[in-house]
């Protein structure tokens, strides 16, 4: 027995010994290994050891793997990126791009920031636009460098020859207003915009901007087709029409259609000035398709200065019942009803700013005229009529309707048109036109037919219903 148990006591001393040993060597590979890892020497290590000693380490990296890879993968609940529509997948270029994802989403809560001014009263429409009442110095015109600190000016003189018109909705012609409710005295109303409106946009950097297109009447406008009548050879002075209101057919979000009056100075070049006012269906920057009032303006060519409405600083509002940018109501219809606005532009003589009257008598504001370059002075031309956005989107012509969405010889009550045209001269009188041309640079997609008598003065019919068997 005593034996037995004293080589047993051996045996077991022997076996300690041994994984004594082994875990010696153990720390010493360890040792080496993290030597070698320091000095990035490539060595290839194939022993459990090697496994058992760089676990640790191991675990470490793929922590930091998993920390790097989750903030890409929560992009993926963002929006698209900058440019939208351009035929990429969103979800690779959120996955891809996380800083230009970031560097968007700052631009664009910073952007809305600067137009979205405190409200002291906000109004629901019921068409789903939030109506706030903003300070009246505290508009974004006044963001303006040339314009900060003022305030709006006085209704200037009248047109000499102006008469008012008997409209019974000269200040309820638009959606908000049938809530009852109005913004207090010293505030205007903003039609709030959100990121949702802004990511609609082609590109978030030209939200509310026009793409540059050519205002000569040609068959090359890139895209823009026009059916208008124009008068030039002159000095203008403001221009005034009643435009027939419609709802037209837009068949794709990144085409428009709209109604207006322009009064334009400059060399067609790099240095146009254009003061734009009428209504339009824009899914692009409304997200619906009702016939809105909207107002426009660039001196550069629709390159870098203006913007749609209250969009960028500008325009001065001066009016607390209308709301730039608004949906309007009633509209008119086929065989049917029958509604327009009436819309003056004019220059004050005094201060040179140009002035918007809607209706009867219903100023809304104005455009400084340290805004413009030409139209400091006079323009000349001024043109009345529709336009669209042709994008062949399918490879064919666009579907997308010009006013009425008929071709003018179906006269009134079925197609679109302006009436009682006028310009205003030199000397602030309001005069009929006397060299009124009209031209349609795609007739068989949307033409013009011009008149005129003693009711209706200078006028047009003008529309089409775009794509059909002579517009392929």
């Amino acid at each position: 027995m005593c034996w037995n148990t004293q080589l047993s006591c051996l045996v077991h001393r022997r076996r300690r010994g041994r994984r004594r040993r082994r875990r010696r060597r153990r720390q010493s590979q360890c040792k080496q290994m993290n030597t070698n890892m320091k000095t990035r020497t490539k060595r290839s290590f194939s022993s459990m050891d090697f496994s058992w000693c760089l676990s640790f380490p191991i675990i470490v990296h793929f922590l930091l793997l998993v920390s790097l890879v989750c903030p890409v993968l929560s992009s993926s609940s963002s929006p698209p990126s900058t440019e939208v529509g351009n035929g990429n997948d969103p979800v690779s270029n959120q996955t891809l791009r996380p800083q230009e994802e970031l560097k968007k989403f700052n631009f664009i809560r910073n952007h809305l920031q600067k137009i979205n001014k405190p409200a002291v009263k906000t109004i629901e429409s019921p068409d789903g636009d939030i109506i706030d009442c903003v300070v009246t110095h505290q508009q974004p015109a006044f963001d303006h460098p040339q314009l900060k600190g003022q305030k709006p000016l006085d209704a200037p003189e009248r047109p000499e020859g102006y008469k008012h018109e008997v409209e019974e909705r000269s200040e309820e012609f638009q959606v908000w207003s049938m809530s009852g409710e109005y913004c207090p005295e010293g505030t205007i109303p903003i039609r709030r915009t959100t990121q949702e409106d802004i990511l609609r946009a082609s590109s978030v950097s030209t939200f509310g901007r026009k793409l540059r297109s050519r205002v000569r009447r040609d068959t090359n406008s890139n895209g823009h087709e026009h059916a208008v009548g124009y008068v030039n050879g002159e000095e203008y002075y403001g221009a005034k029409a009643s435009i027939n209101v419609w709802a037209p057919r837009v068949t794709n979000q990144y085409e428009f259609s709209l109604s207006q009056m322009w009064v334009i100075s400059g060399s067609f070049g790099n240095d146009l000035n254009t003061i734009e006012a009428g209504w339009q269906v824009s899914p692009e920057l409304y997200g619906d398709s009702y016939p809105r009032f909207f107002t426009y303006w660039t001196s550069d060519a629709y390159q870098a200065t203006g913007c749609y409405n209250l969009l960028c600083s500008g325009f001065v509002q001066t009016n607390n019942r209308i709301a730039i940018g608004a949906a309007i109501s009633p509209t008119s219809s086929y065989h049917g009803g029958q509604f327009d606005i009436s819309l003056l532009i004019w220059k004050d003589p005094k201060h040179g700013n140009w002035w918007l009257e809607f209706g009867s008598g219903v100023l809304v504001g104005y455009w400084p005229s340290v805004l413009f370059t030409h139209l400091r002075n006079h323009g000349s031309m001024v043109q009345f009529g529709g336009e669209i956005v042709n994008s062949r989107q399918s490879g064919y012509h666009t579907s997308t309707q010009m006013g009425s969405g008929h071709f003018a010889g179906e006269g009134f009550g079925k197609a679109s048109y302006f009436r009682n045209m006028q310009v205003v001269d030199w000397d602030n009188n309001l005069v009929p036109l006397s060299n009124l041309k009209v031209l349609a640079d795609h007739p068989n997609c949307y033409d013009i037919q011009g008149g005129i008598n003693r009711v209706w003065g200078n006028y047009f019919y003008y529309g089409g219903p775009g794509r059909n068997v002579r517009c392929p």
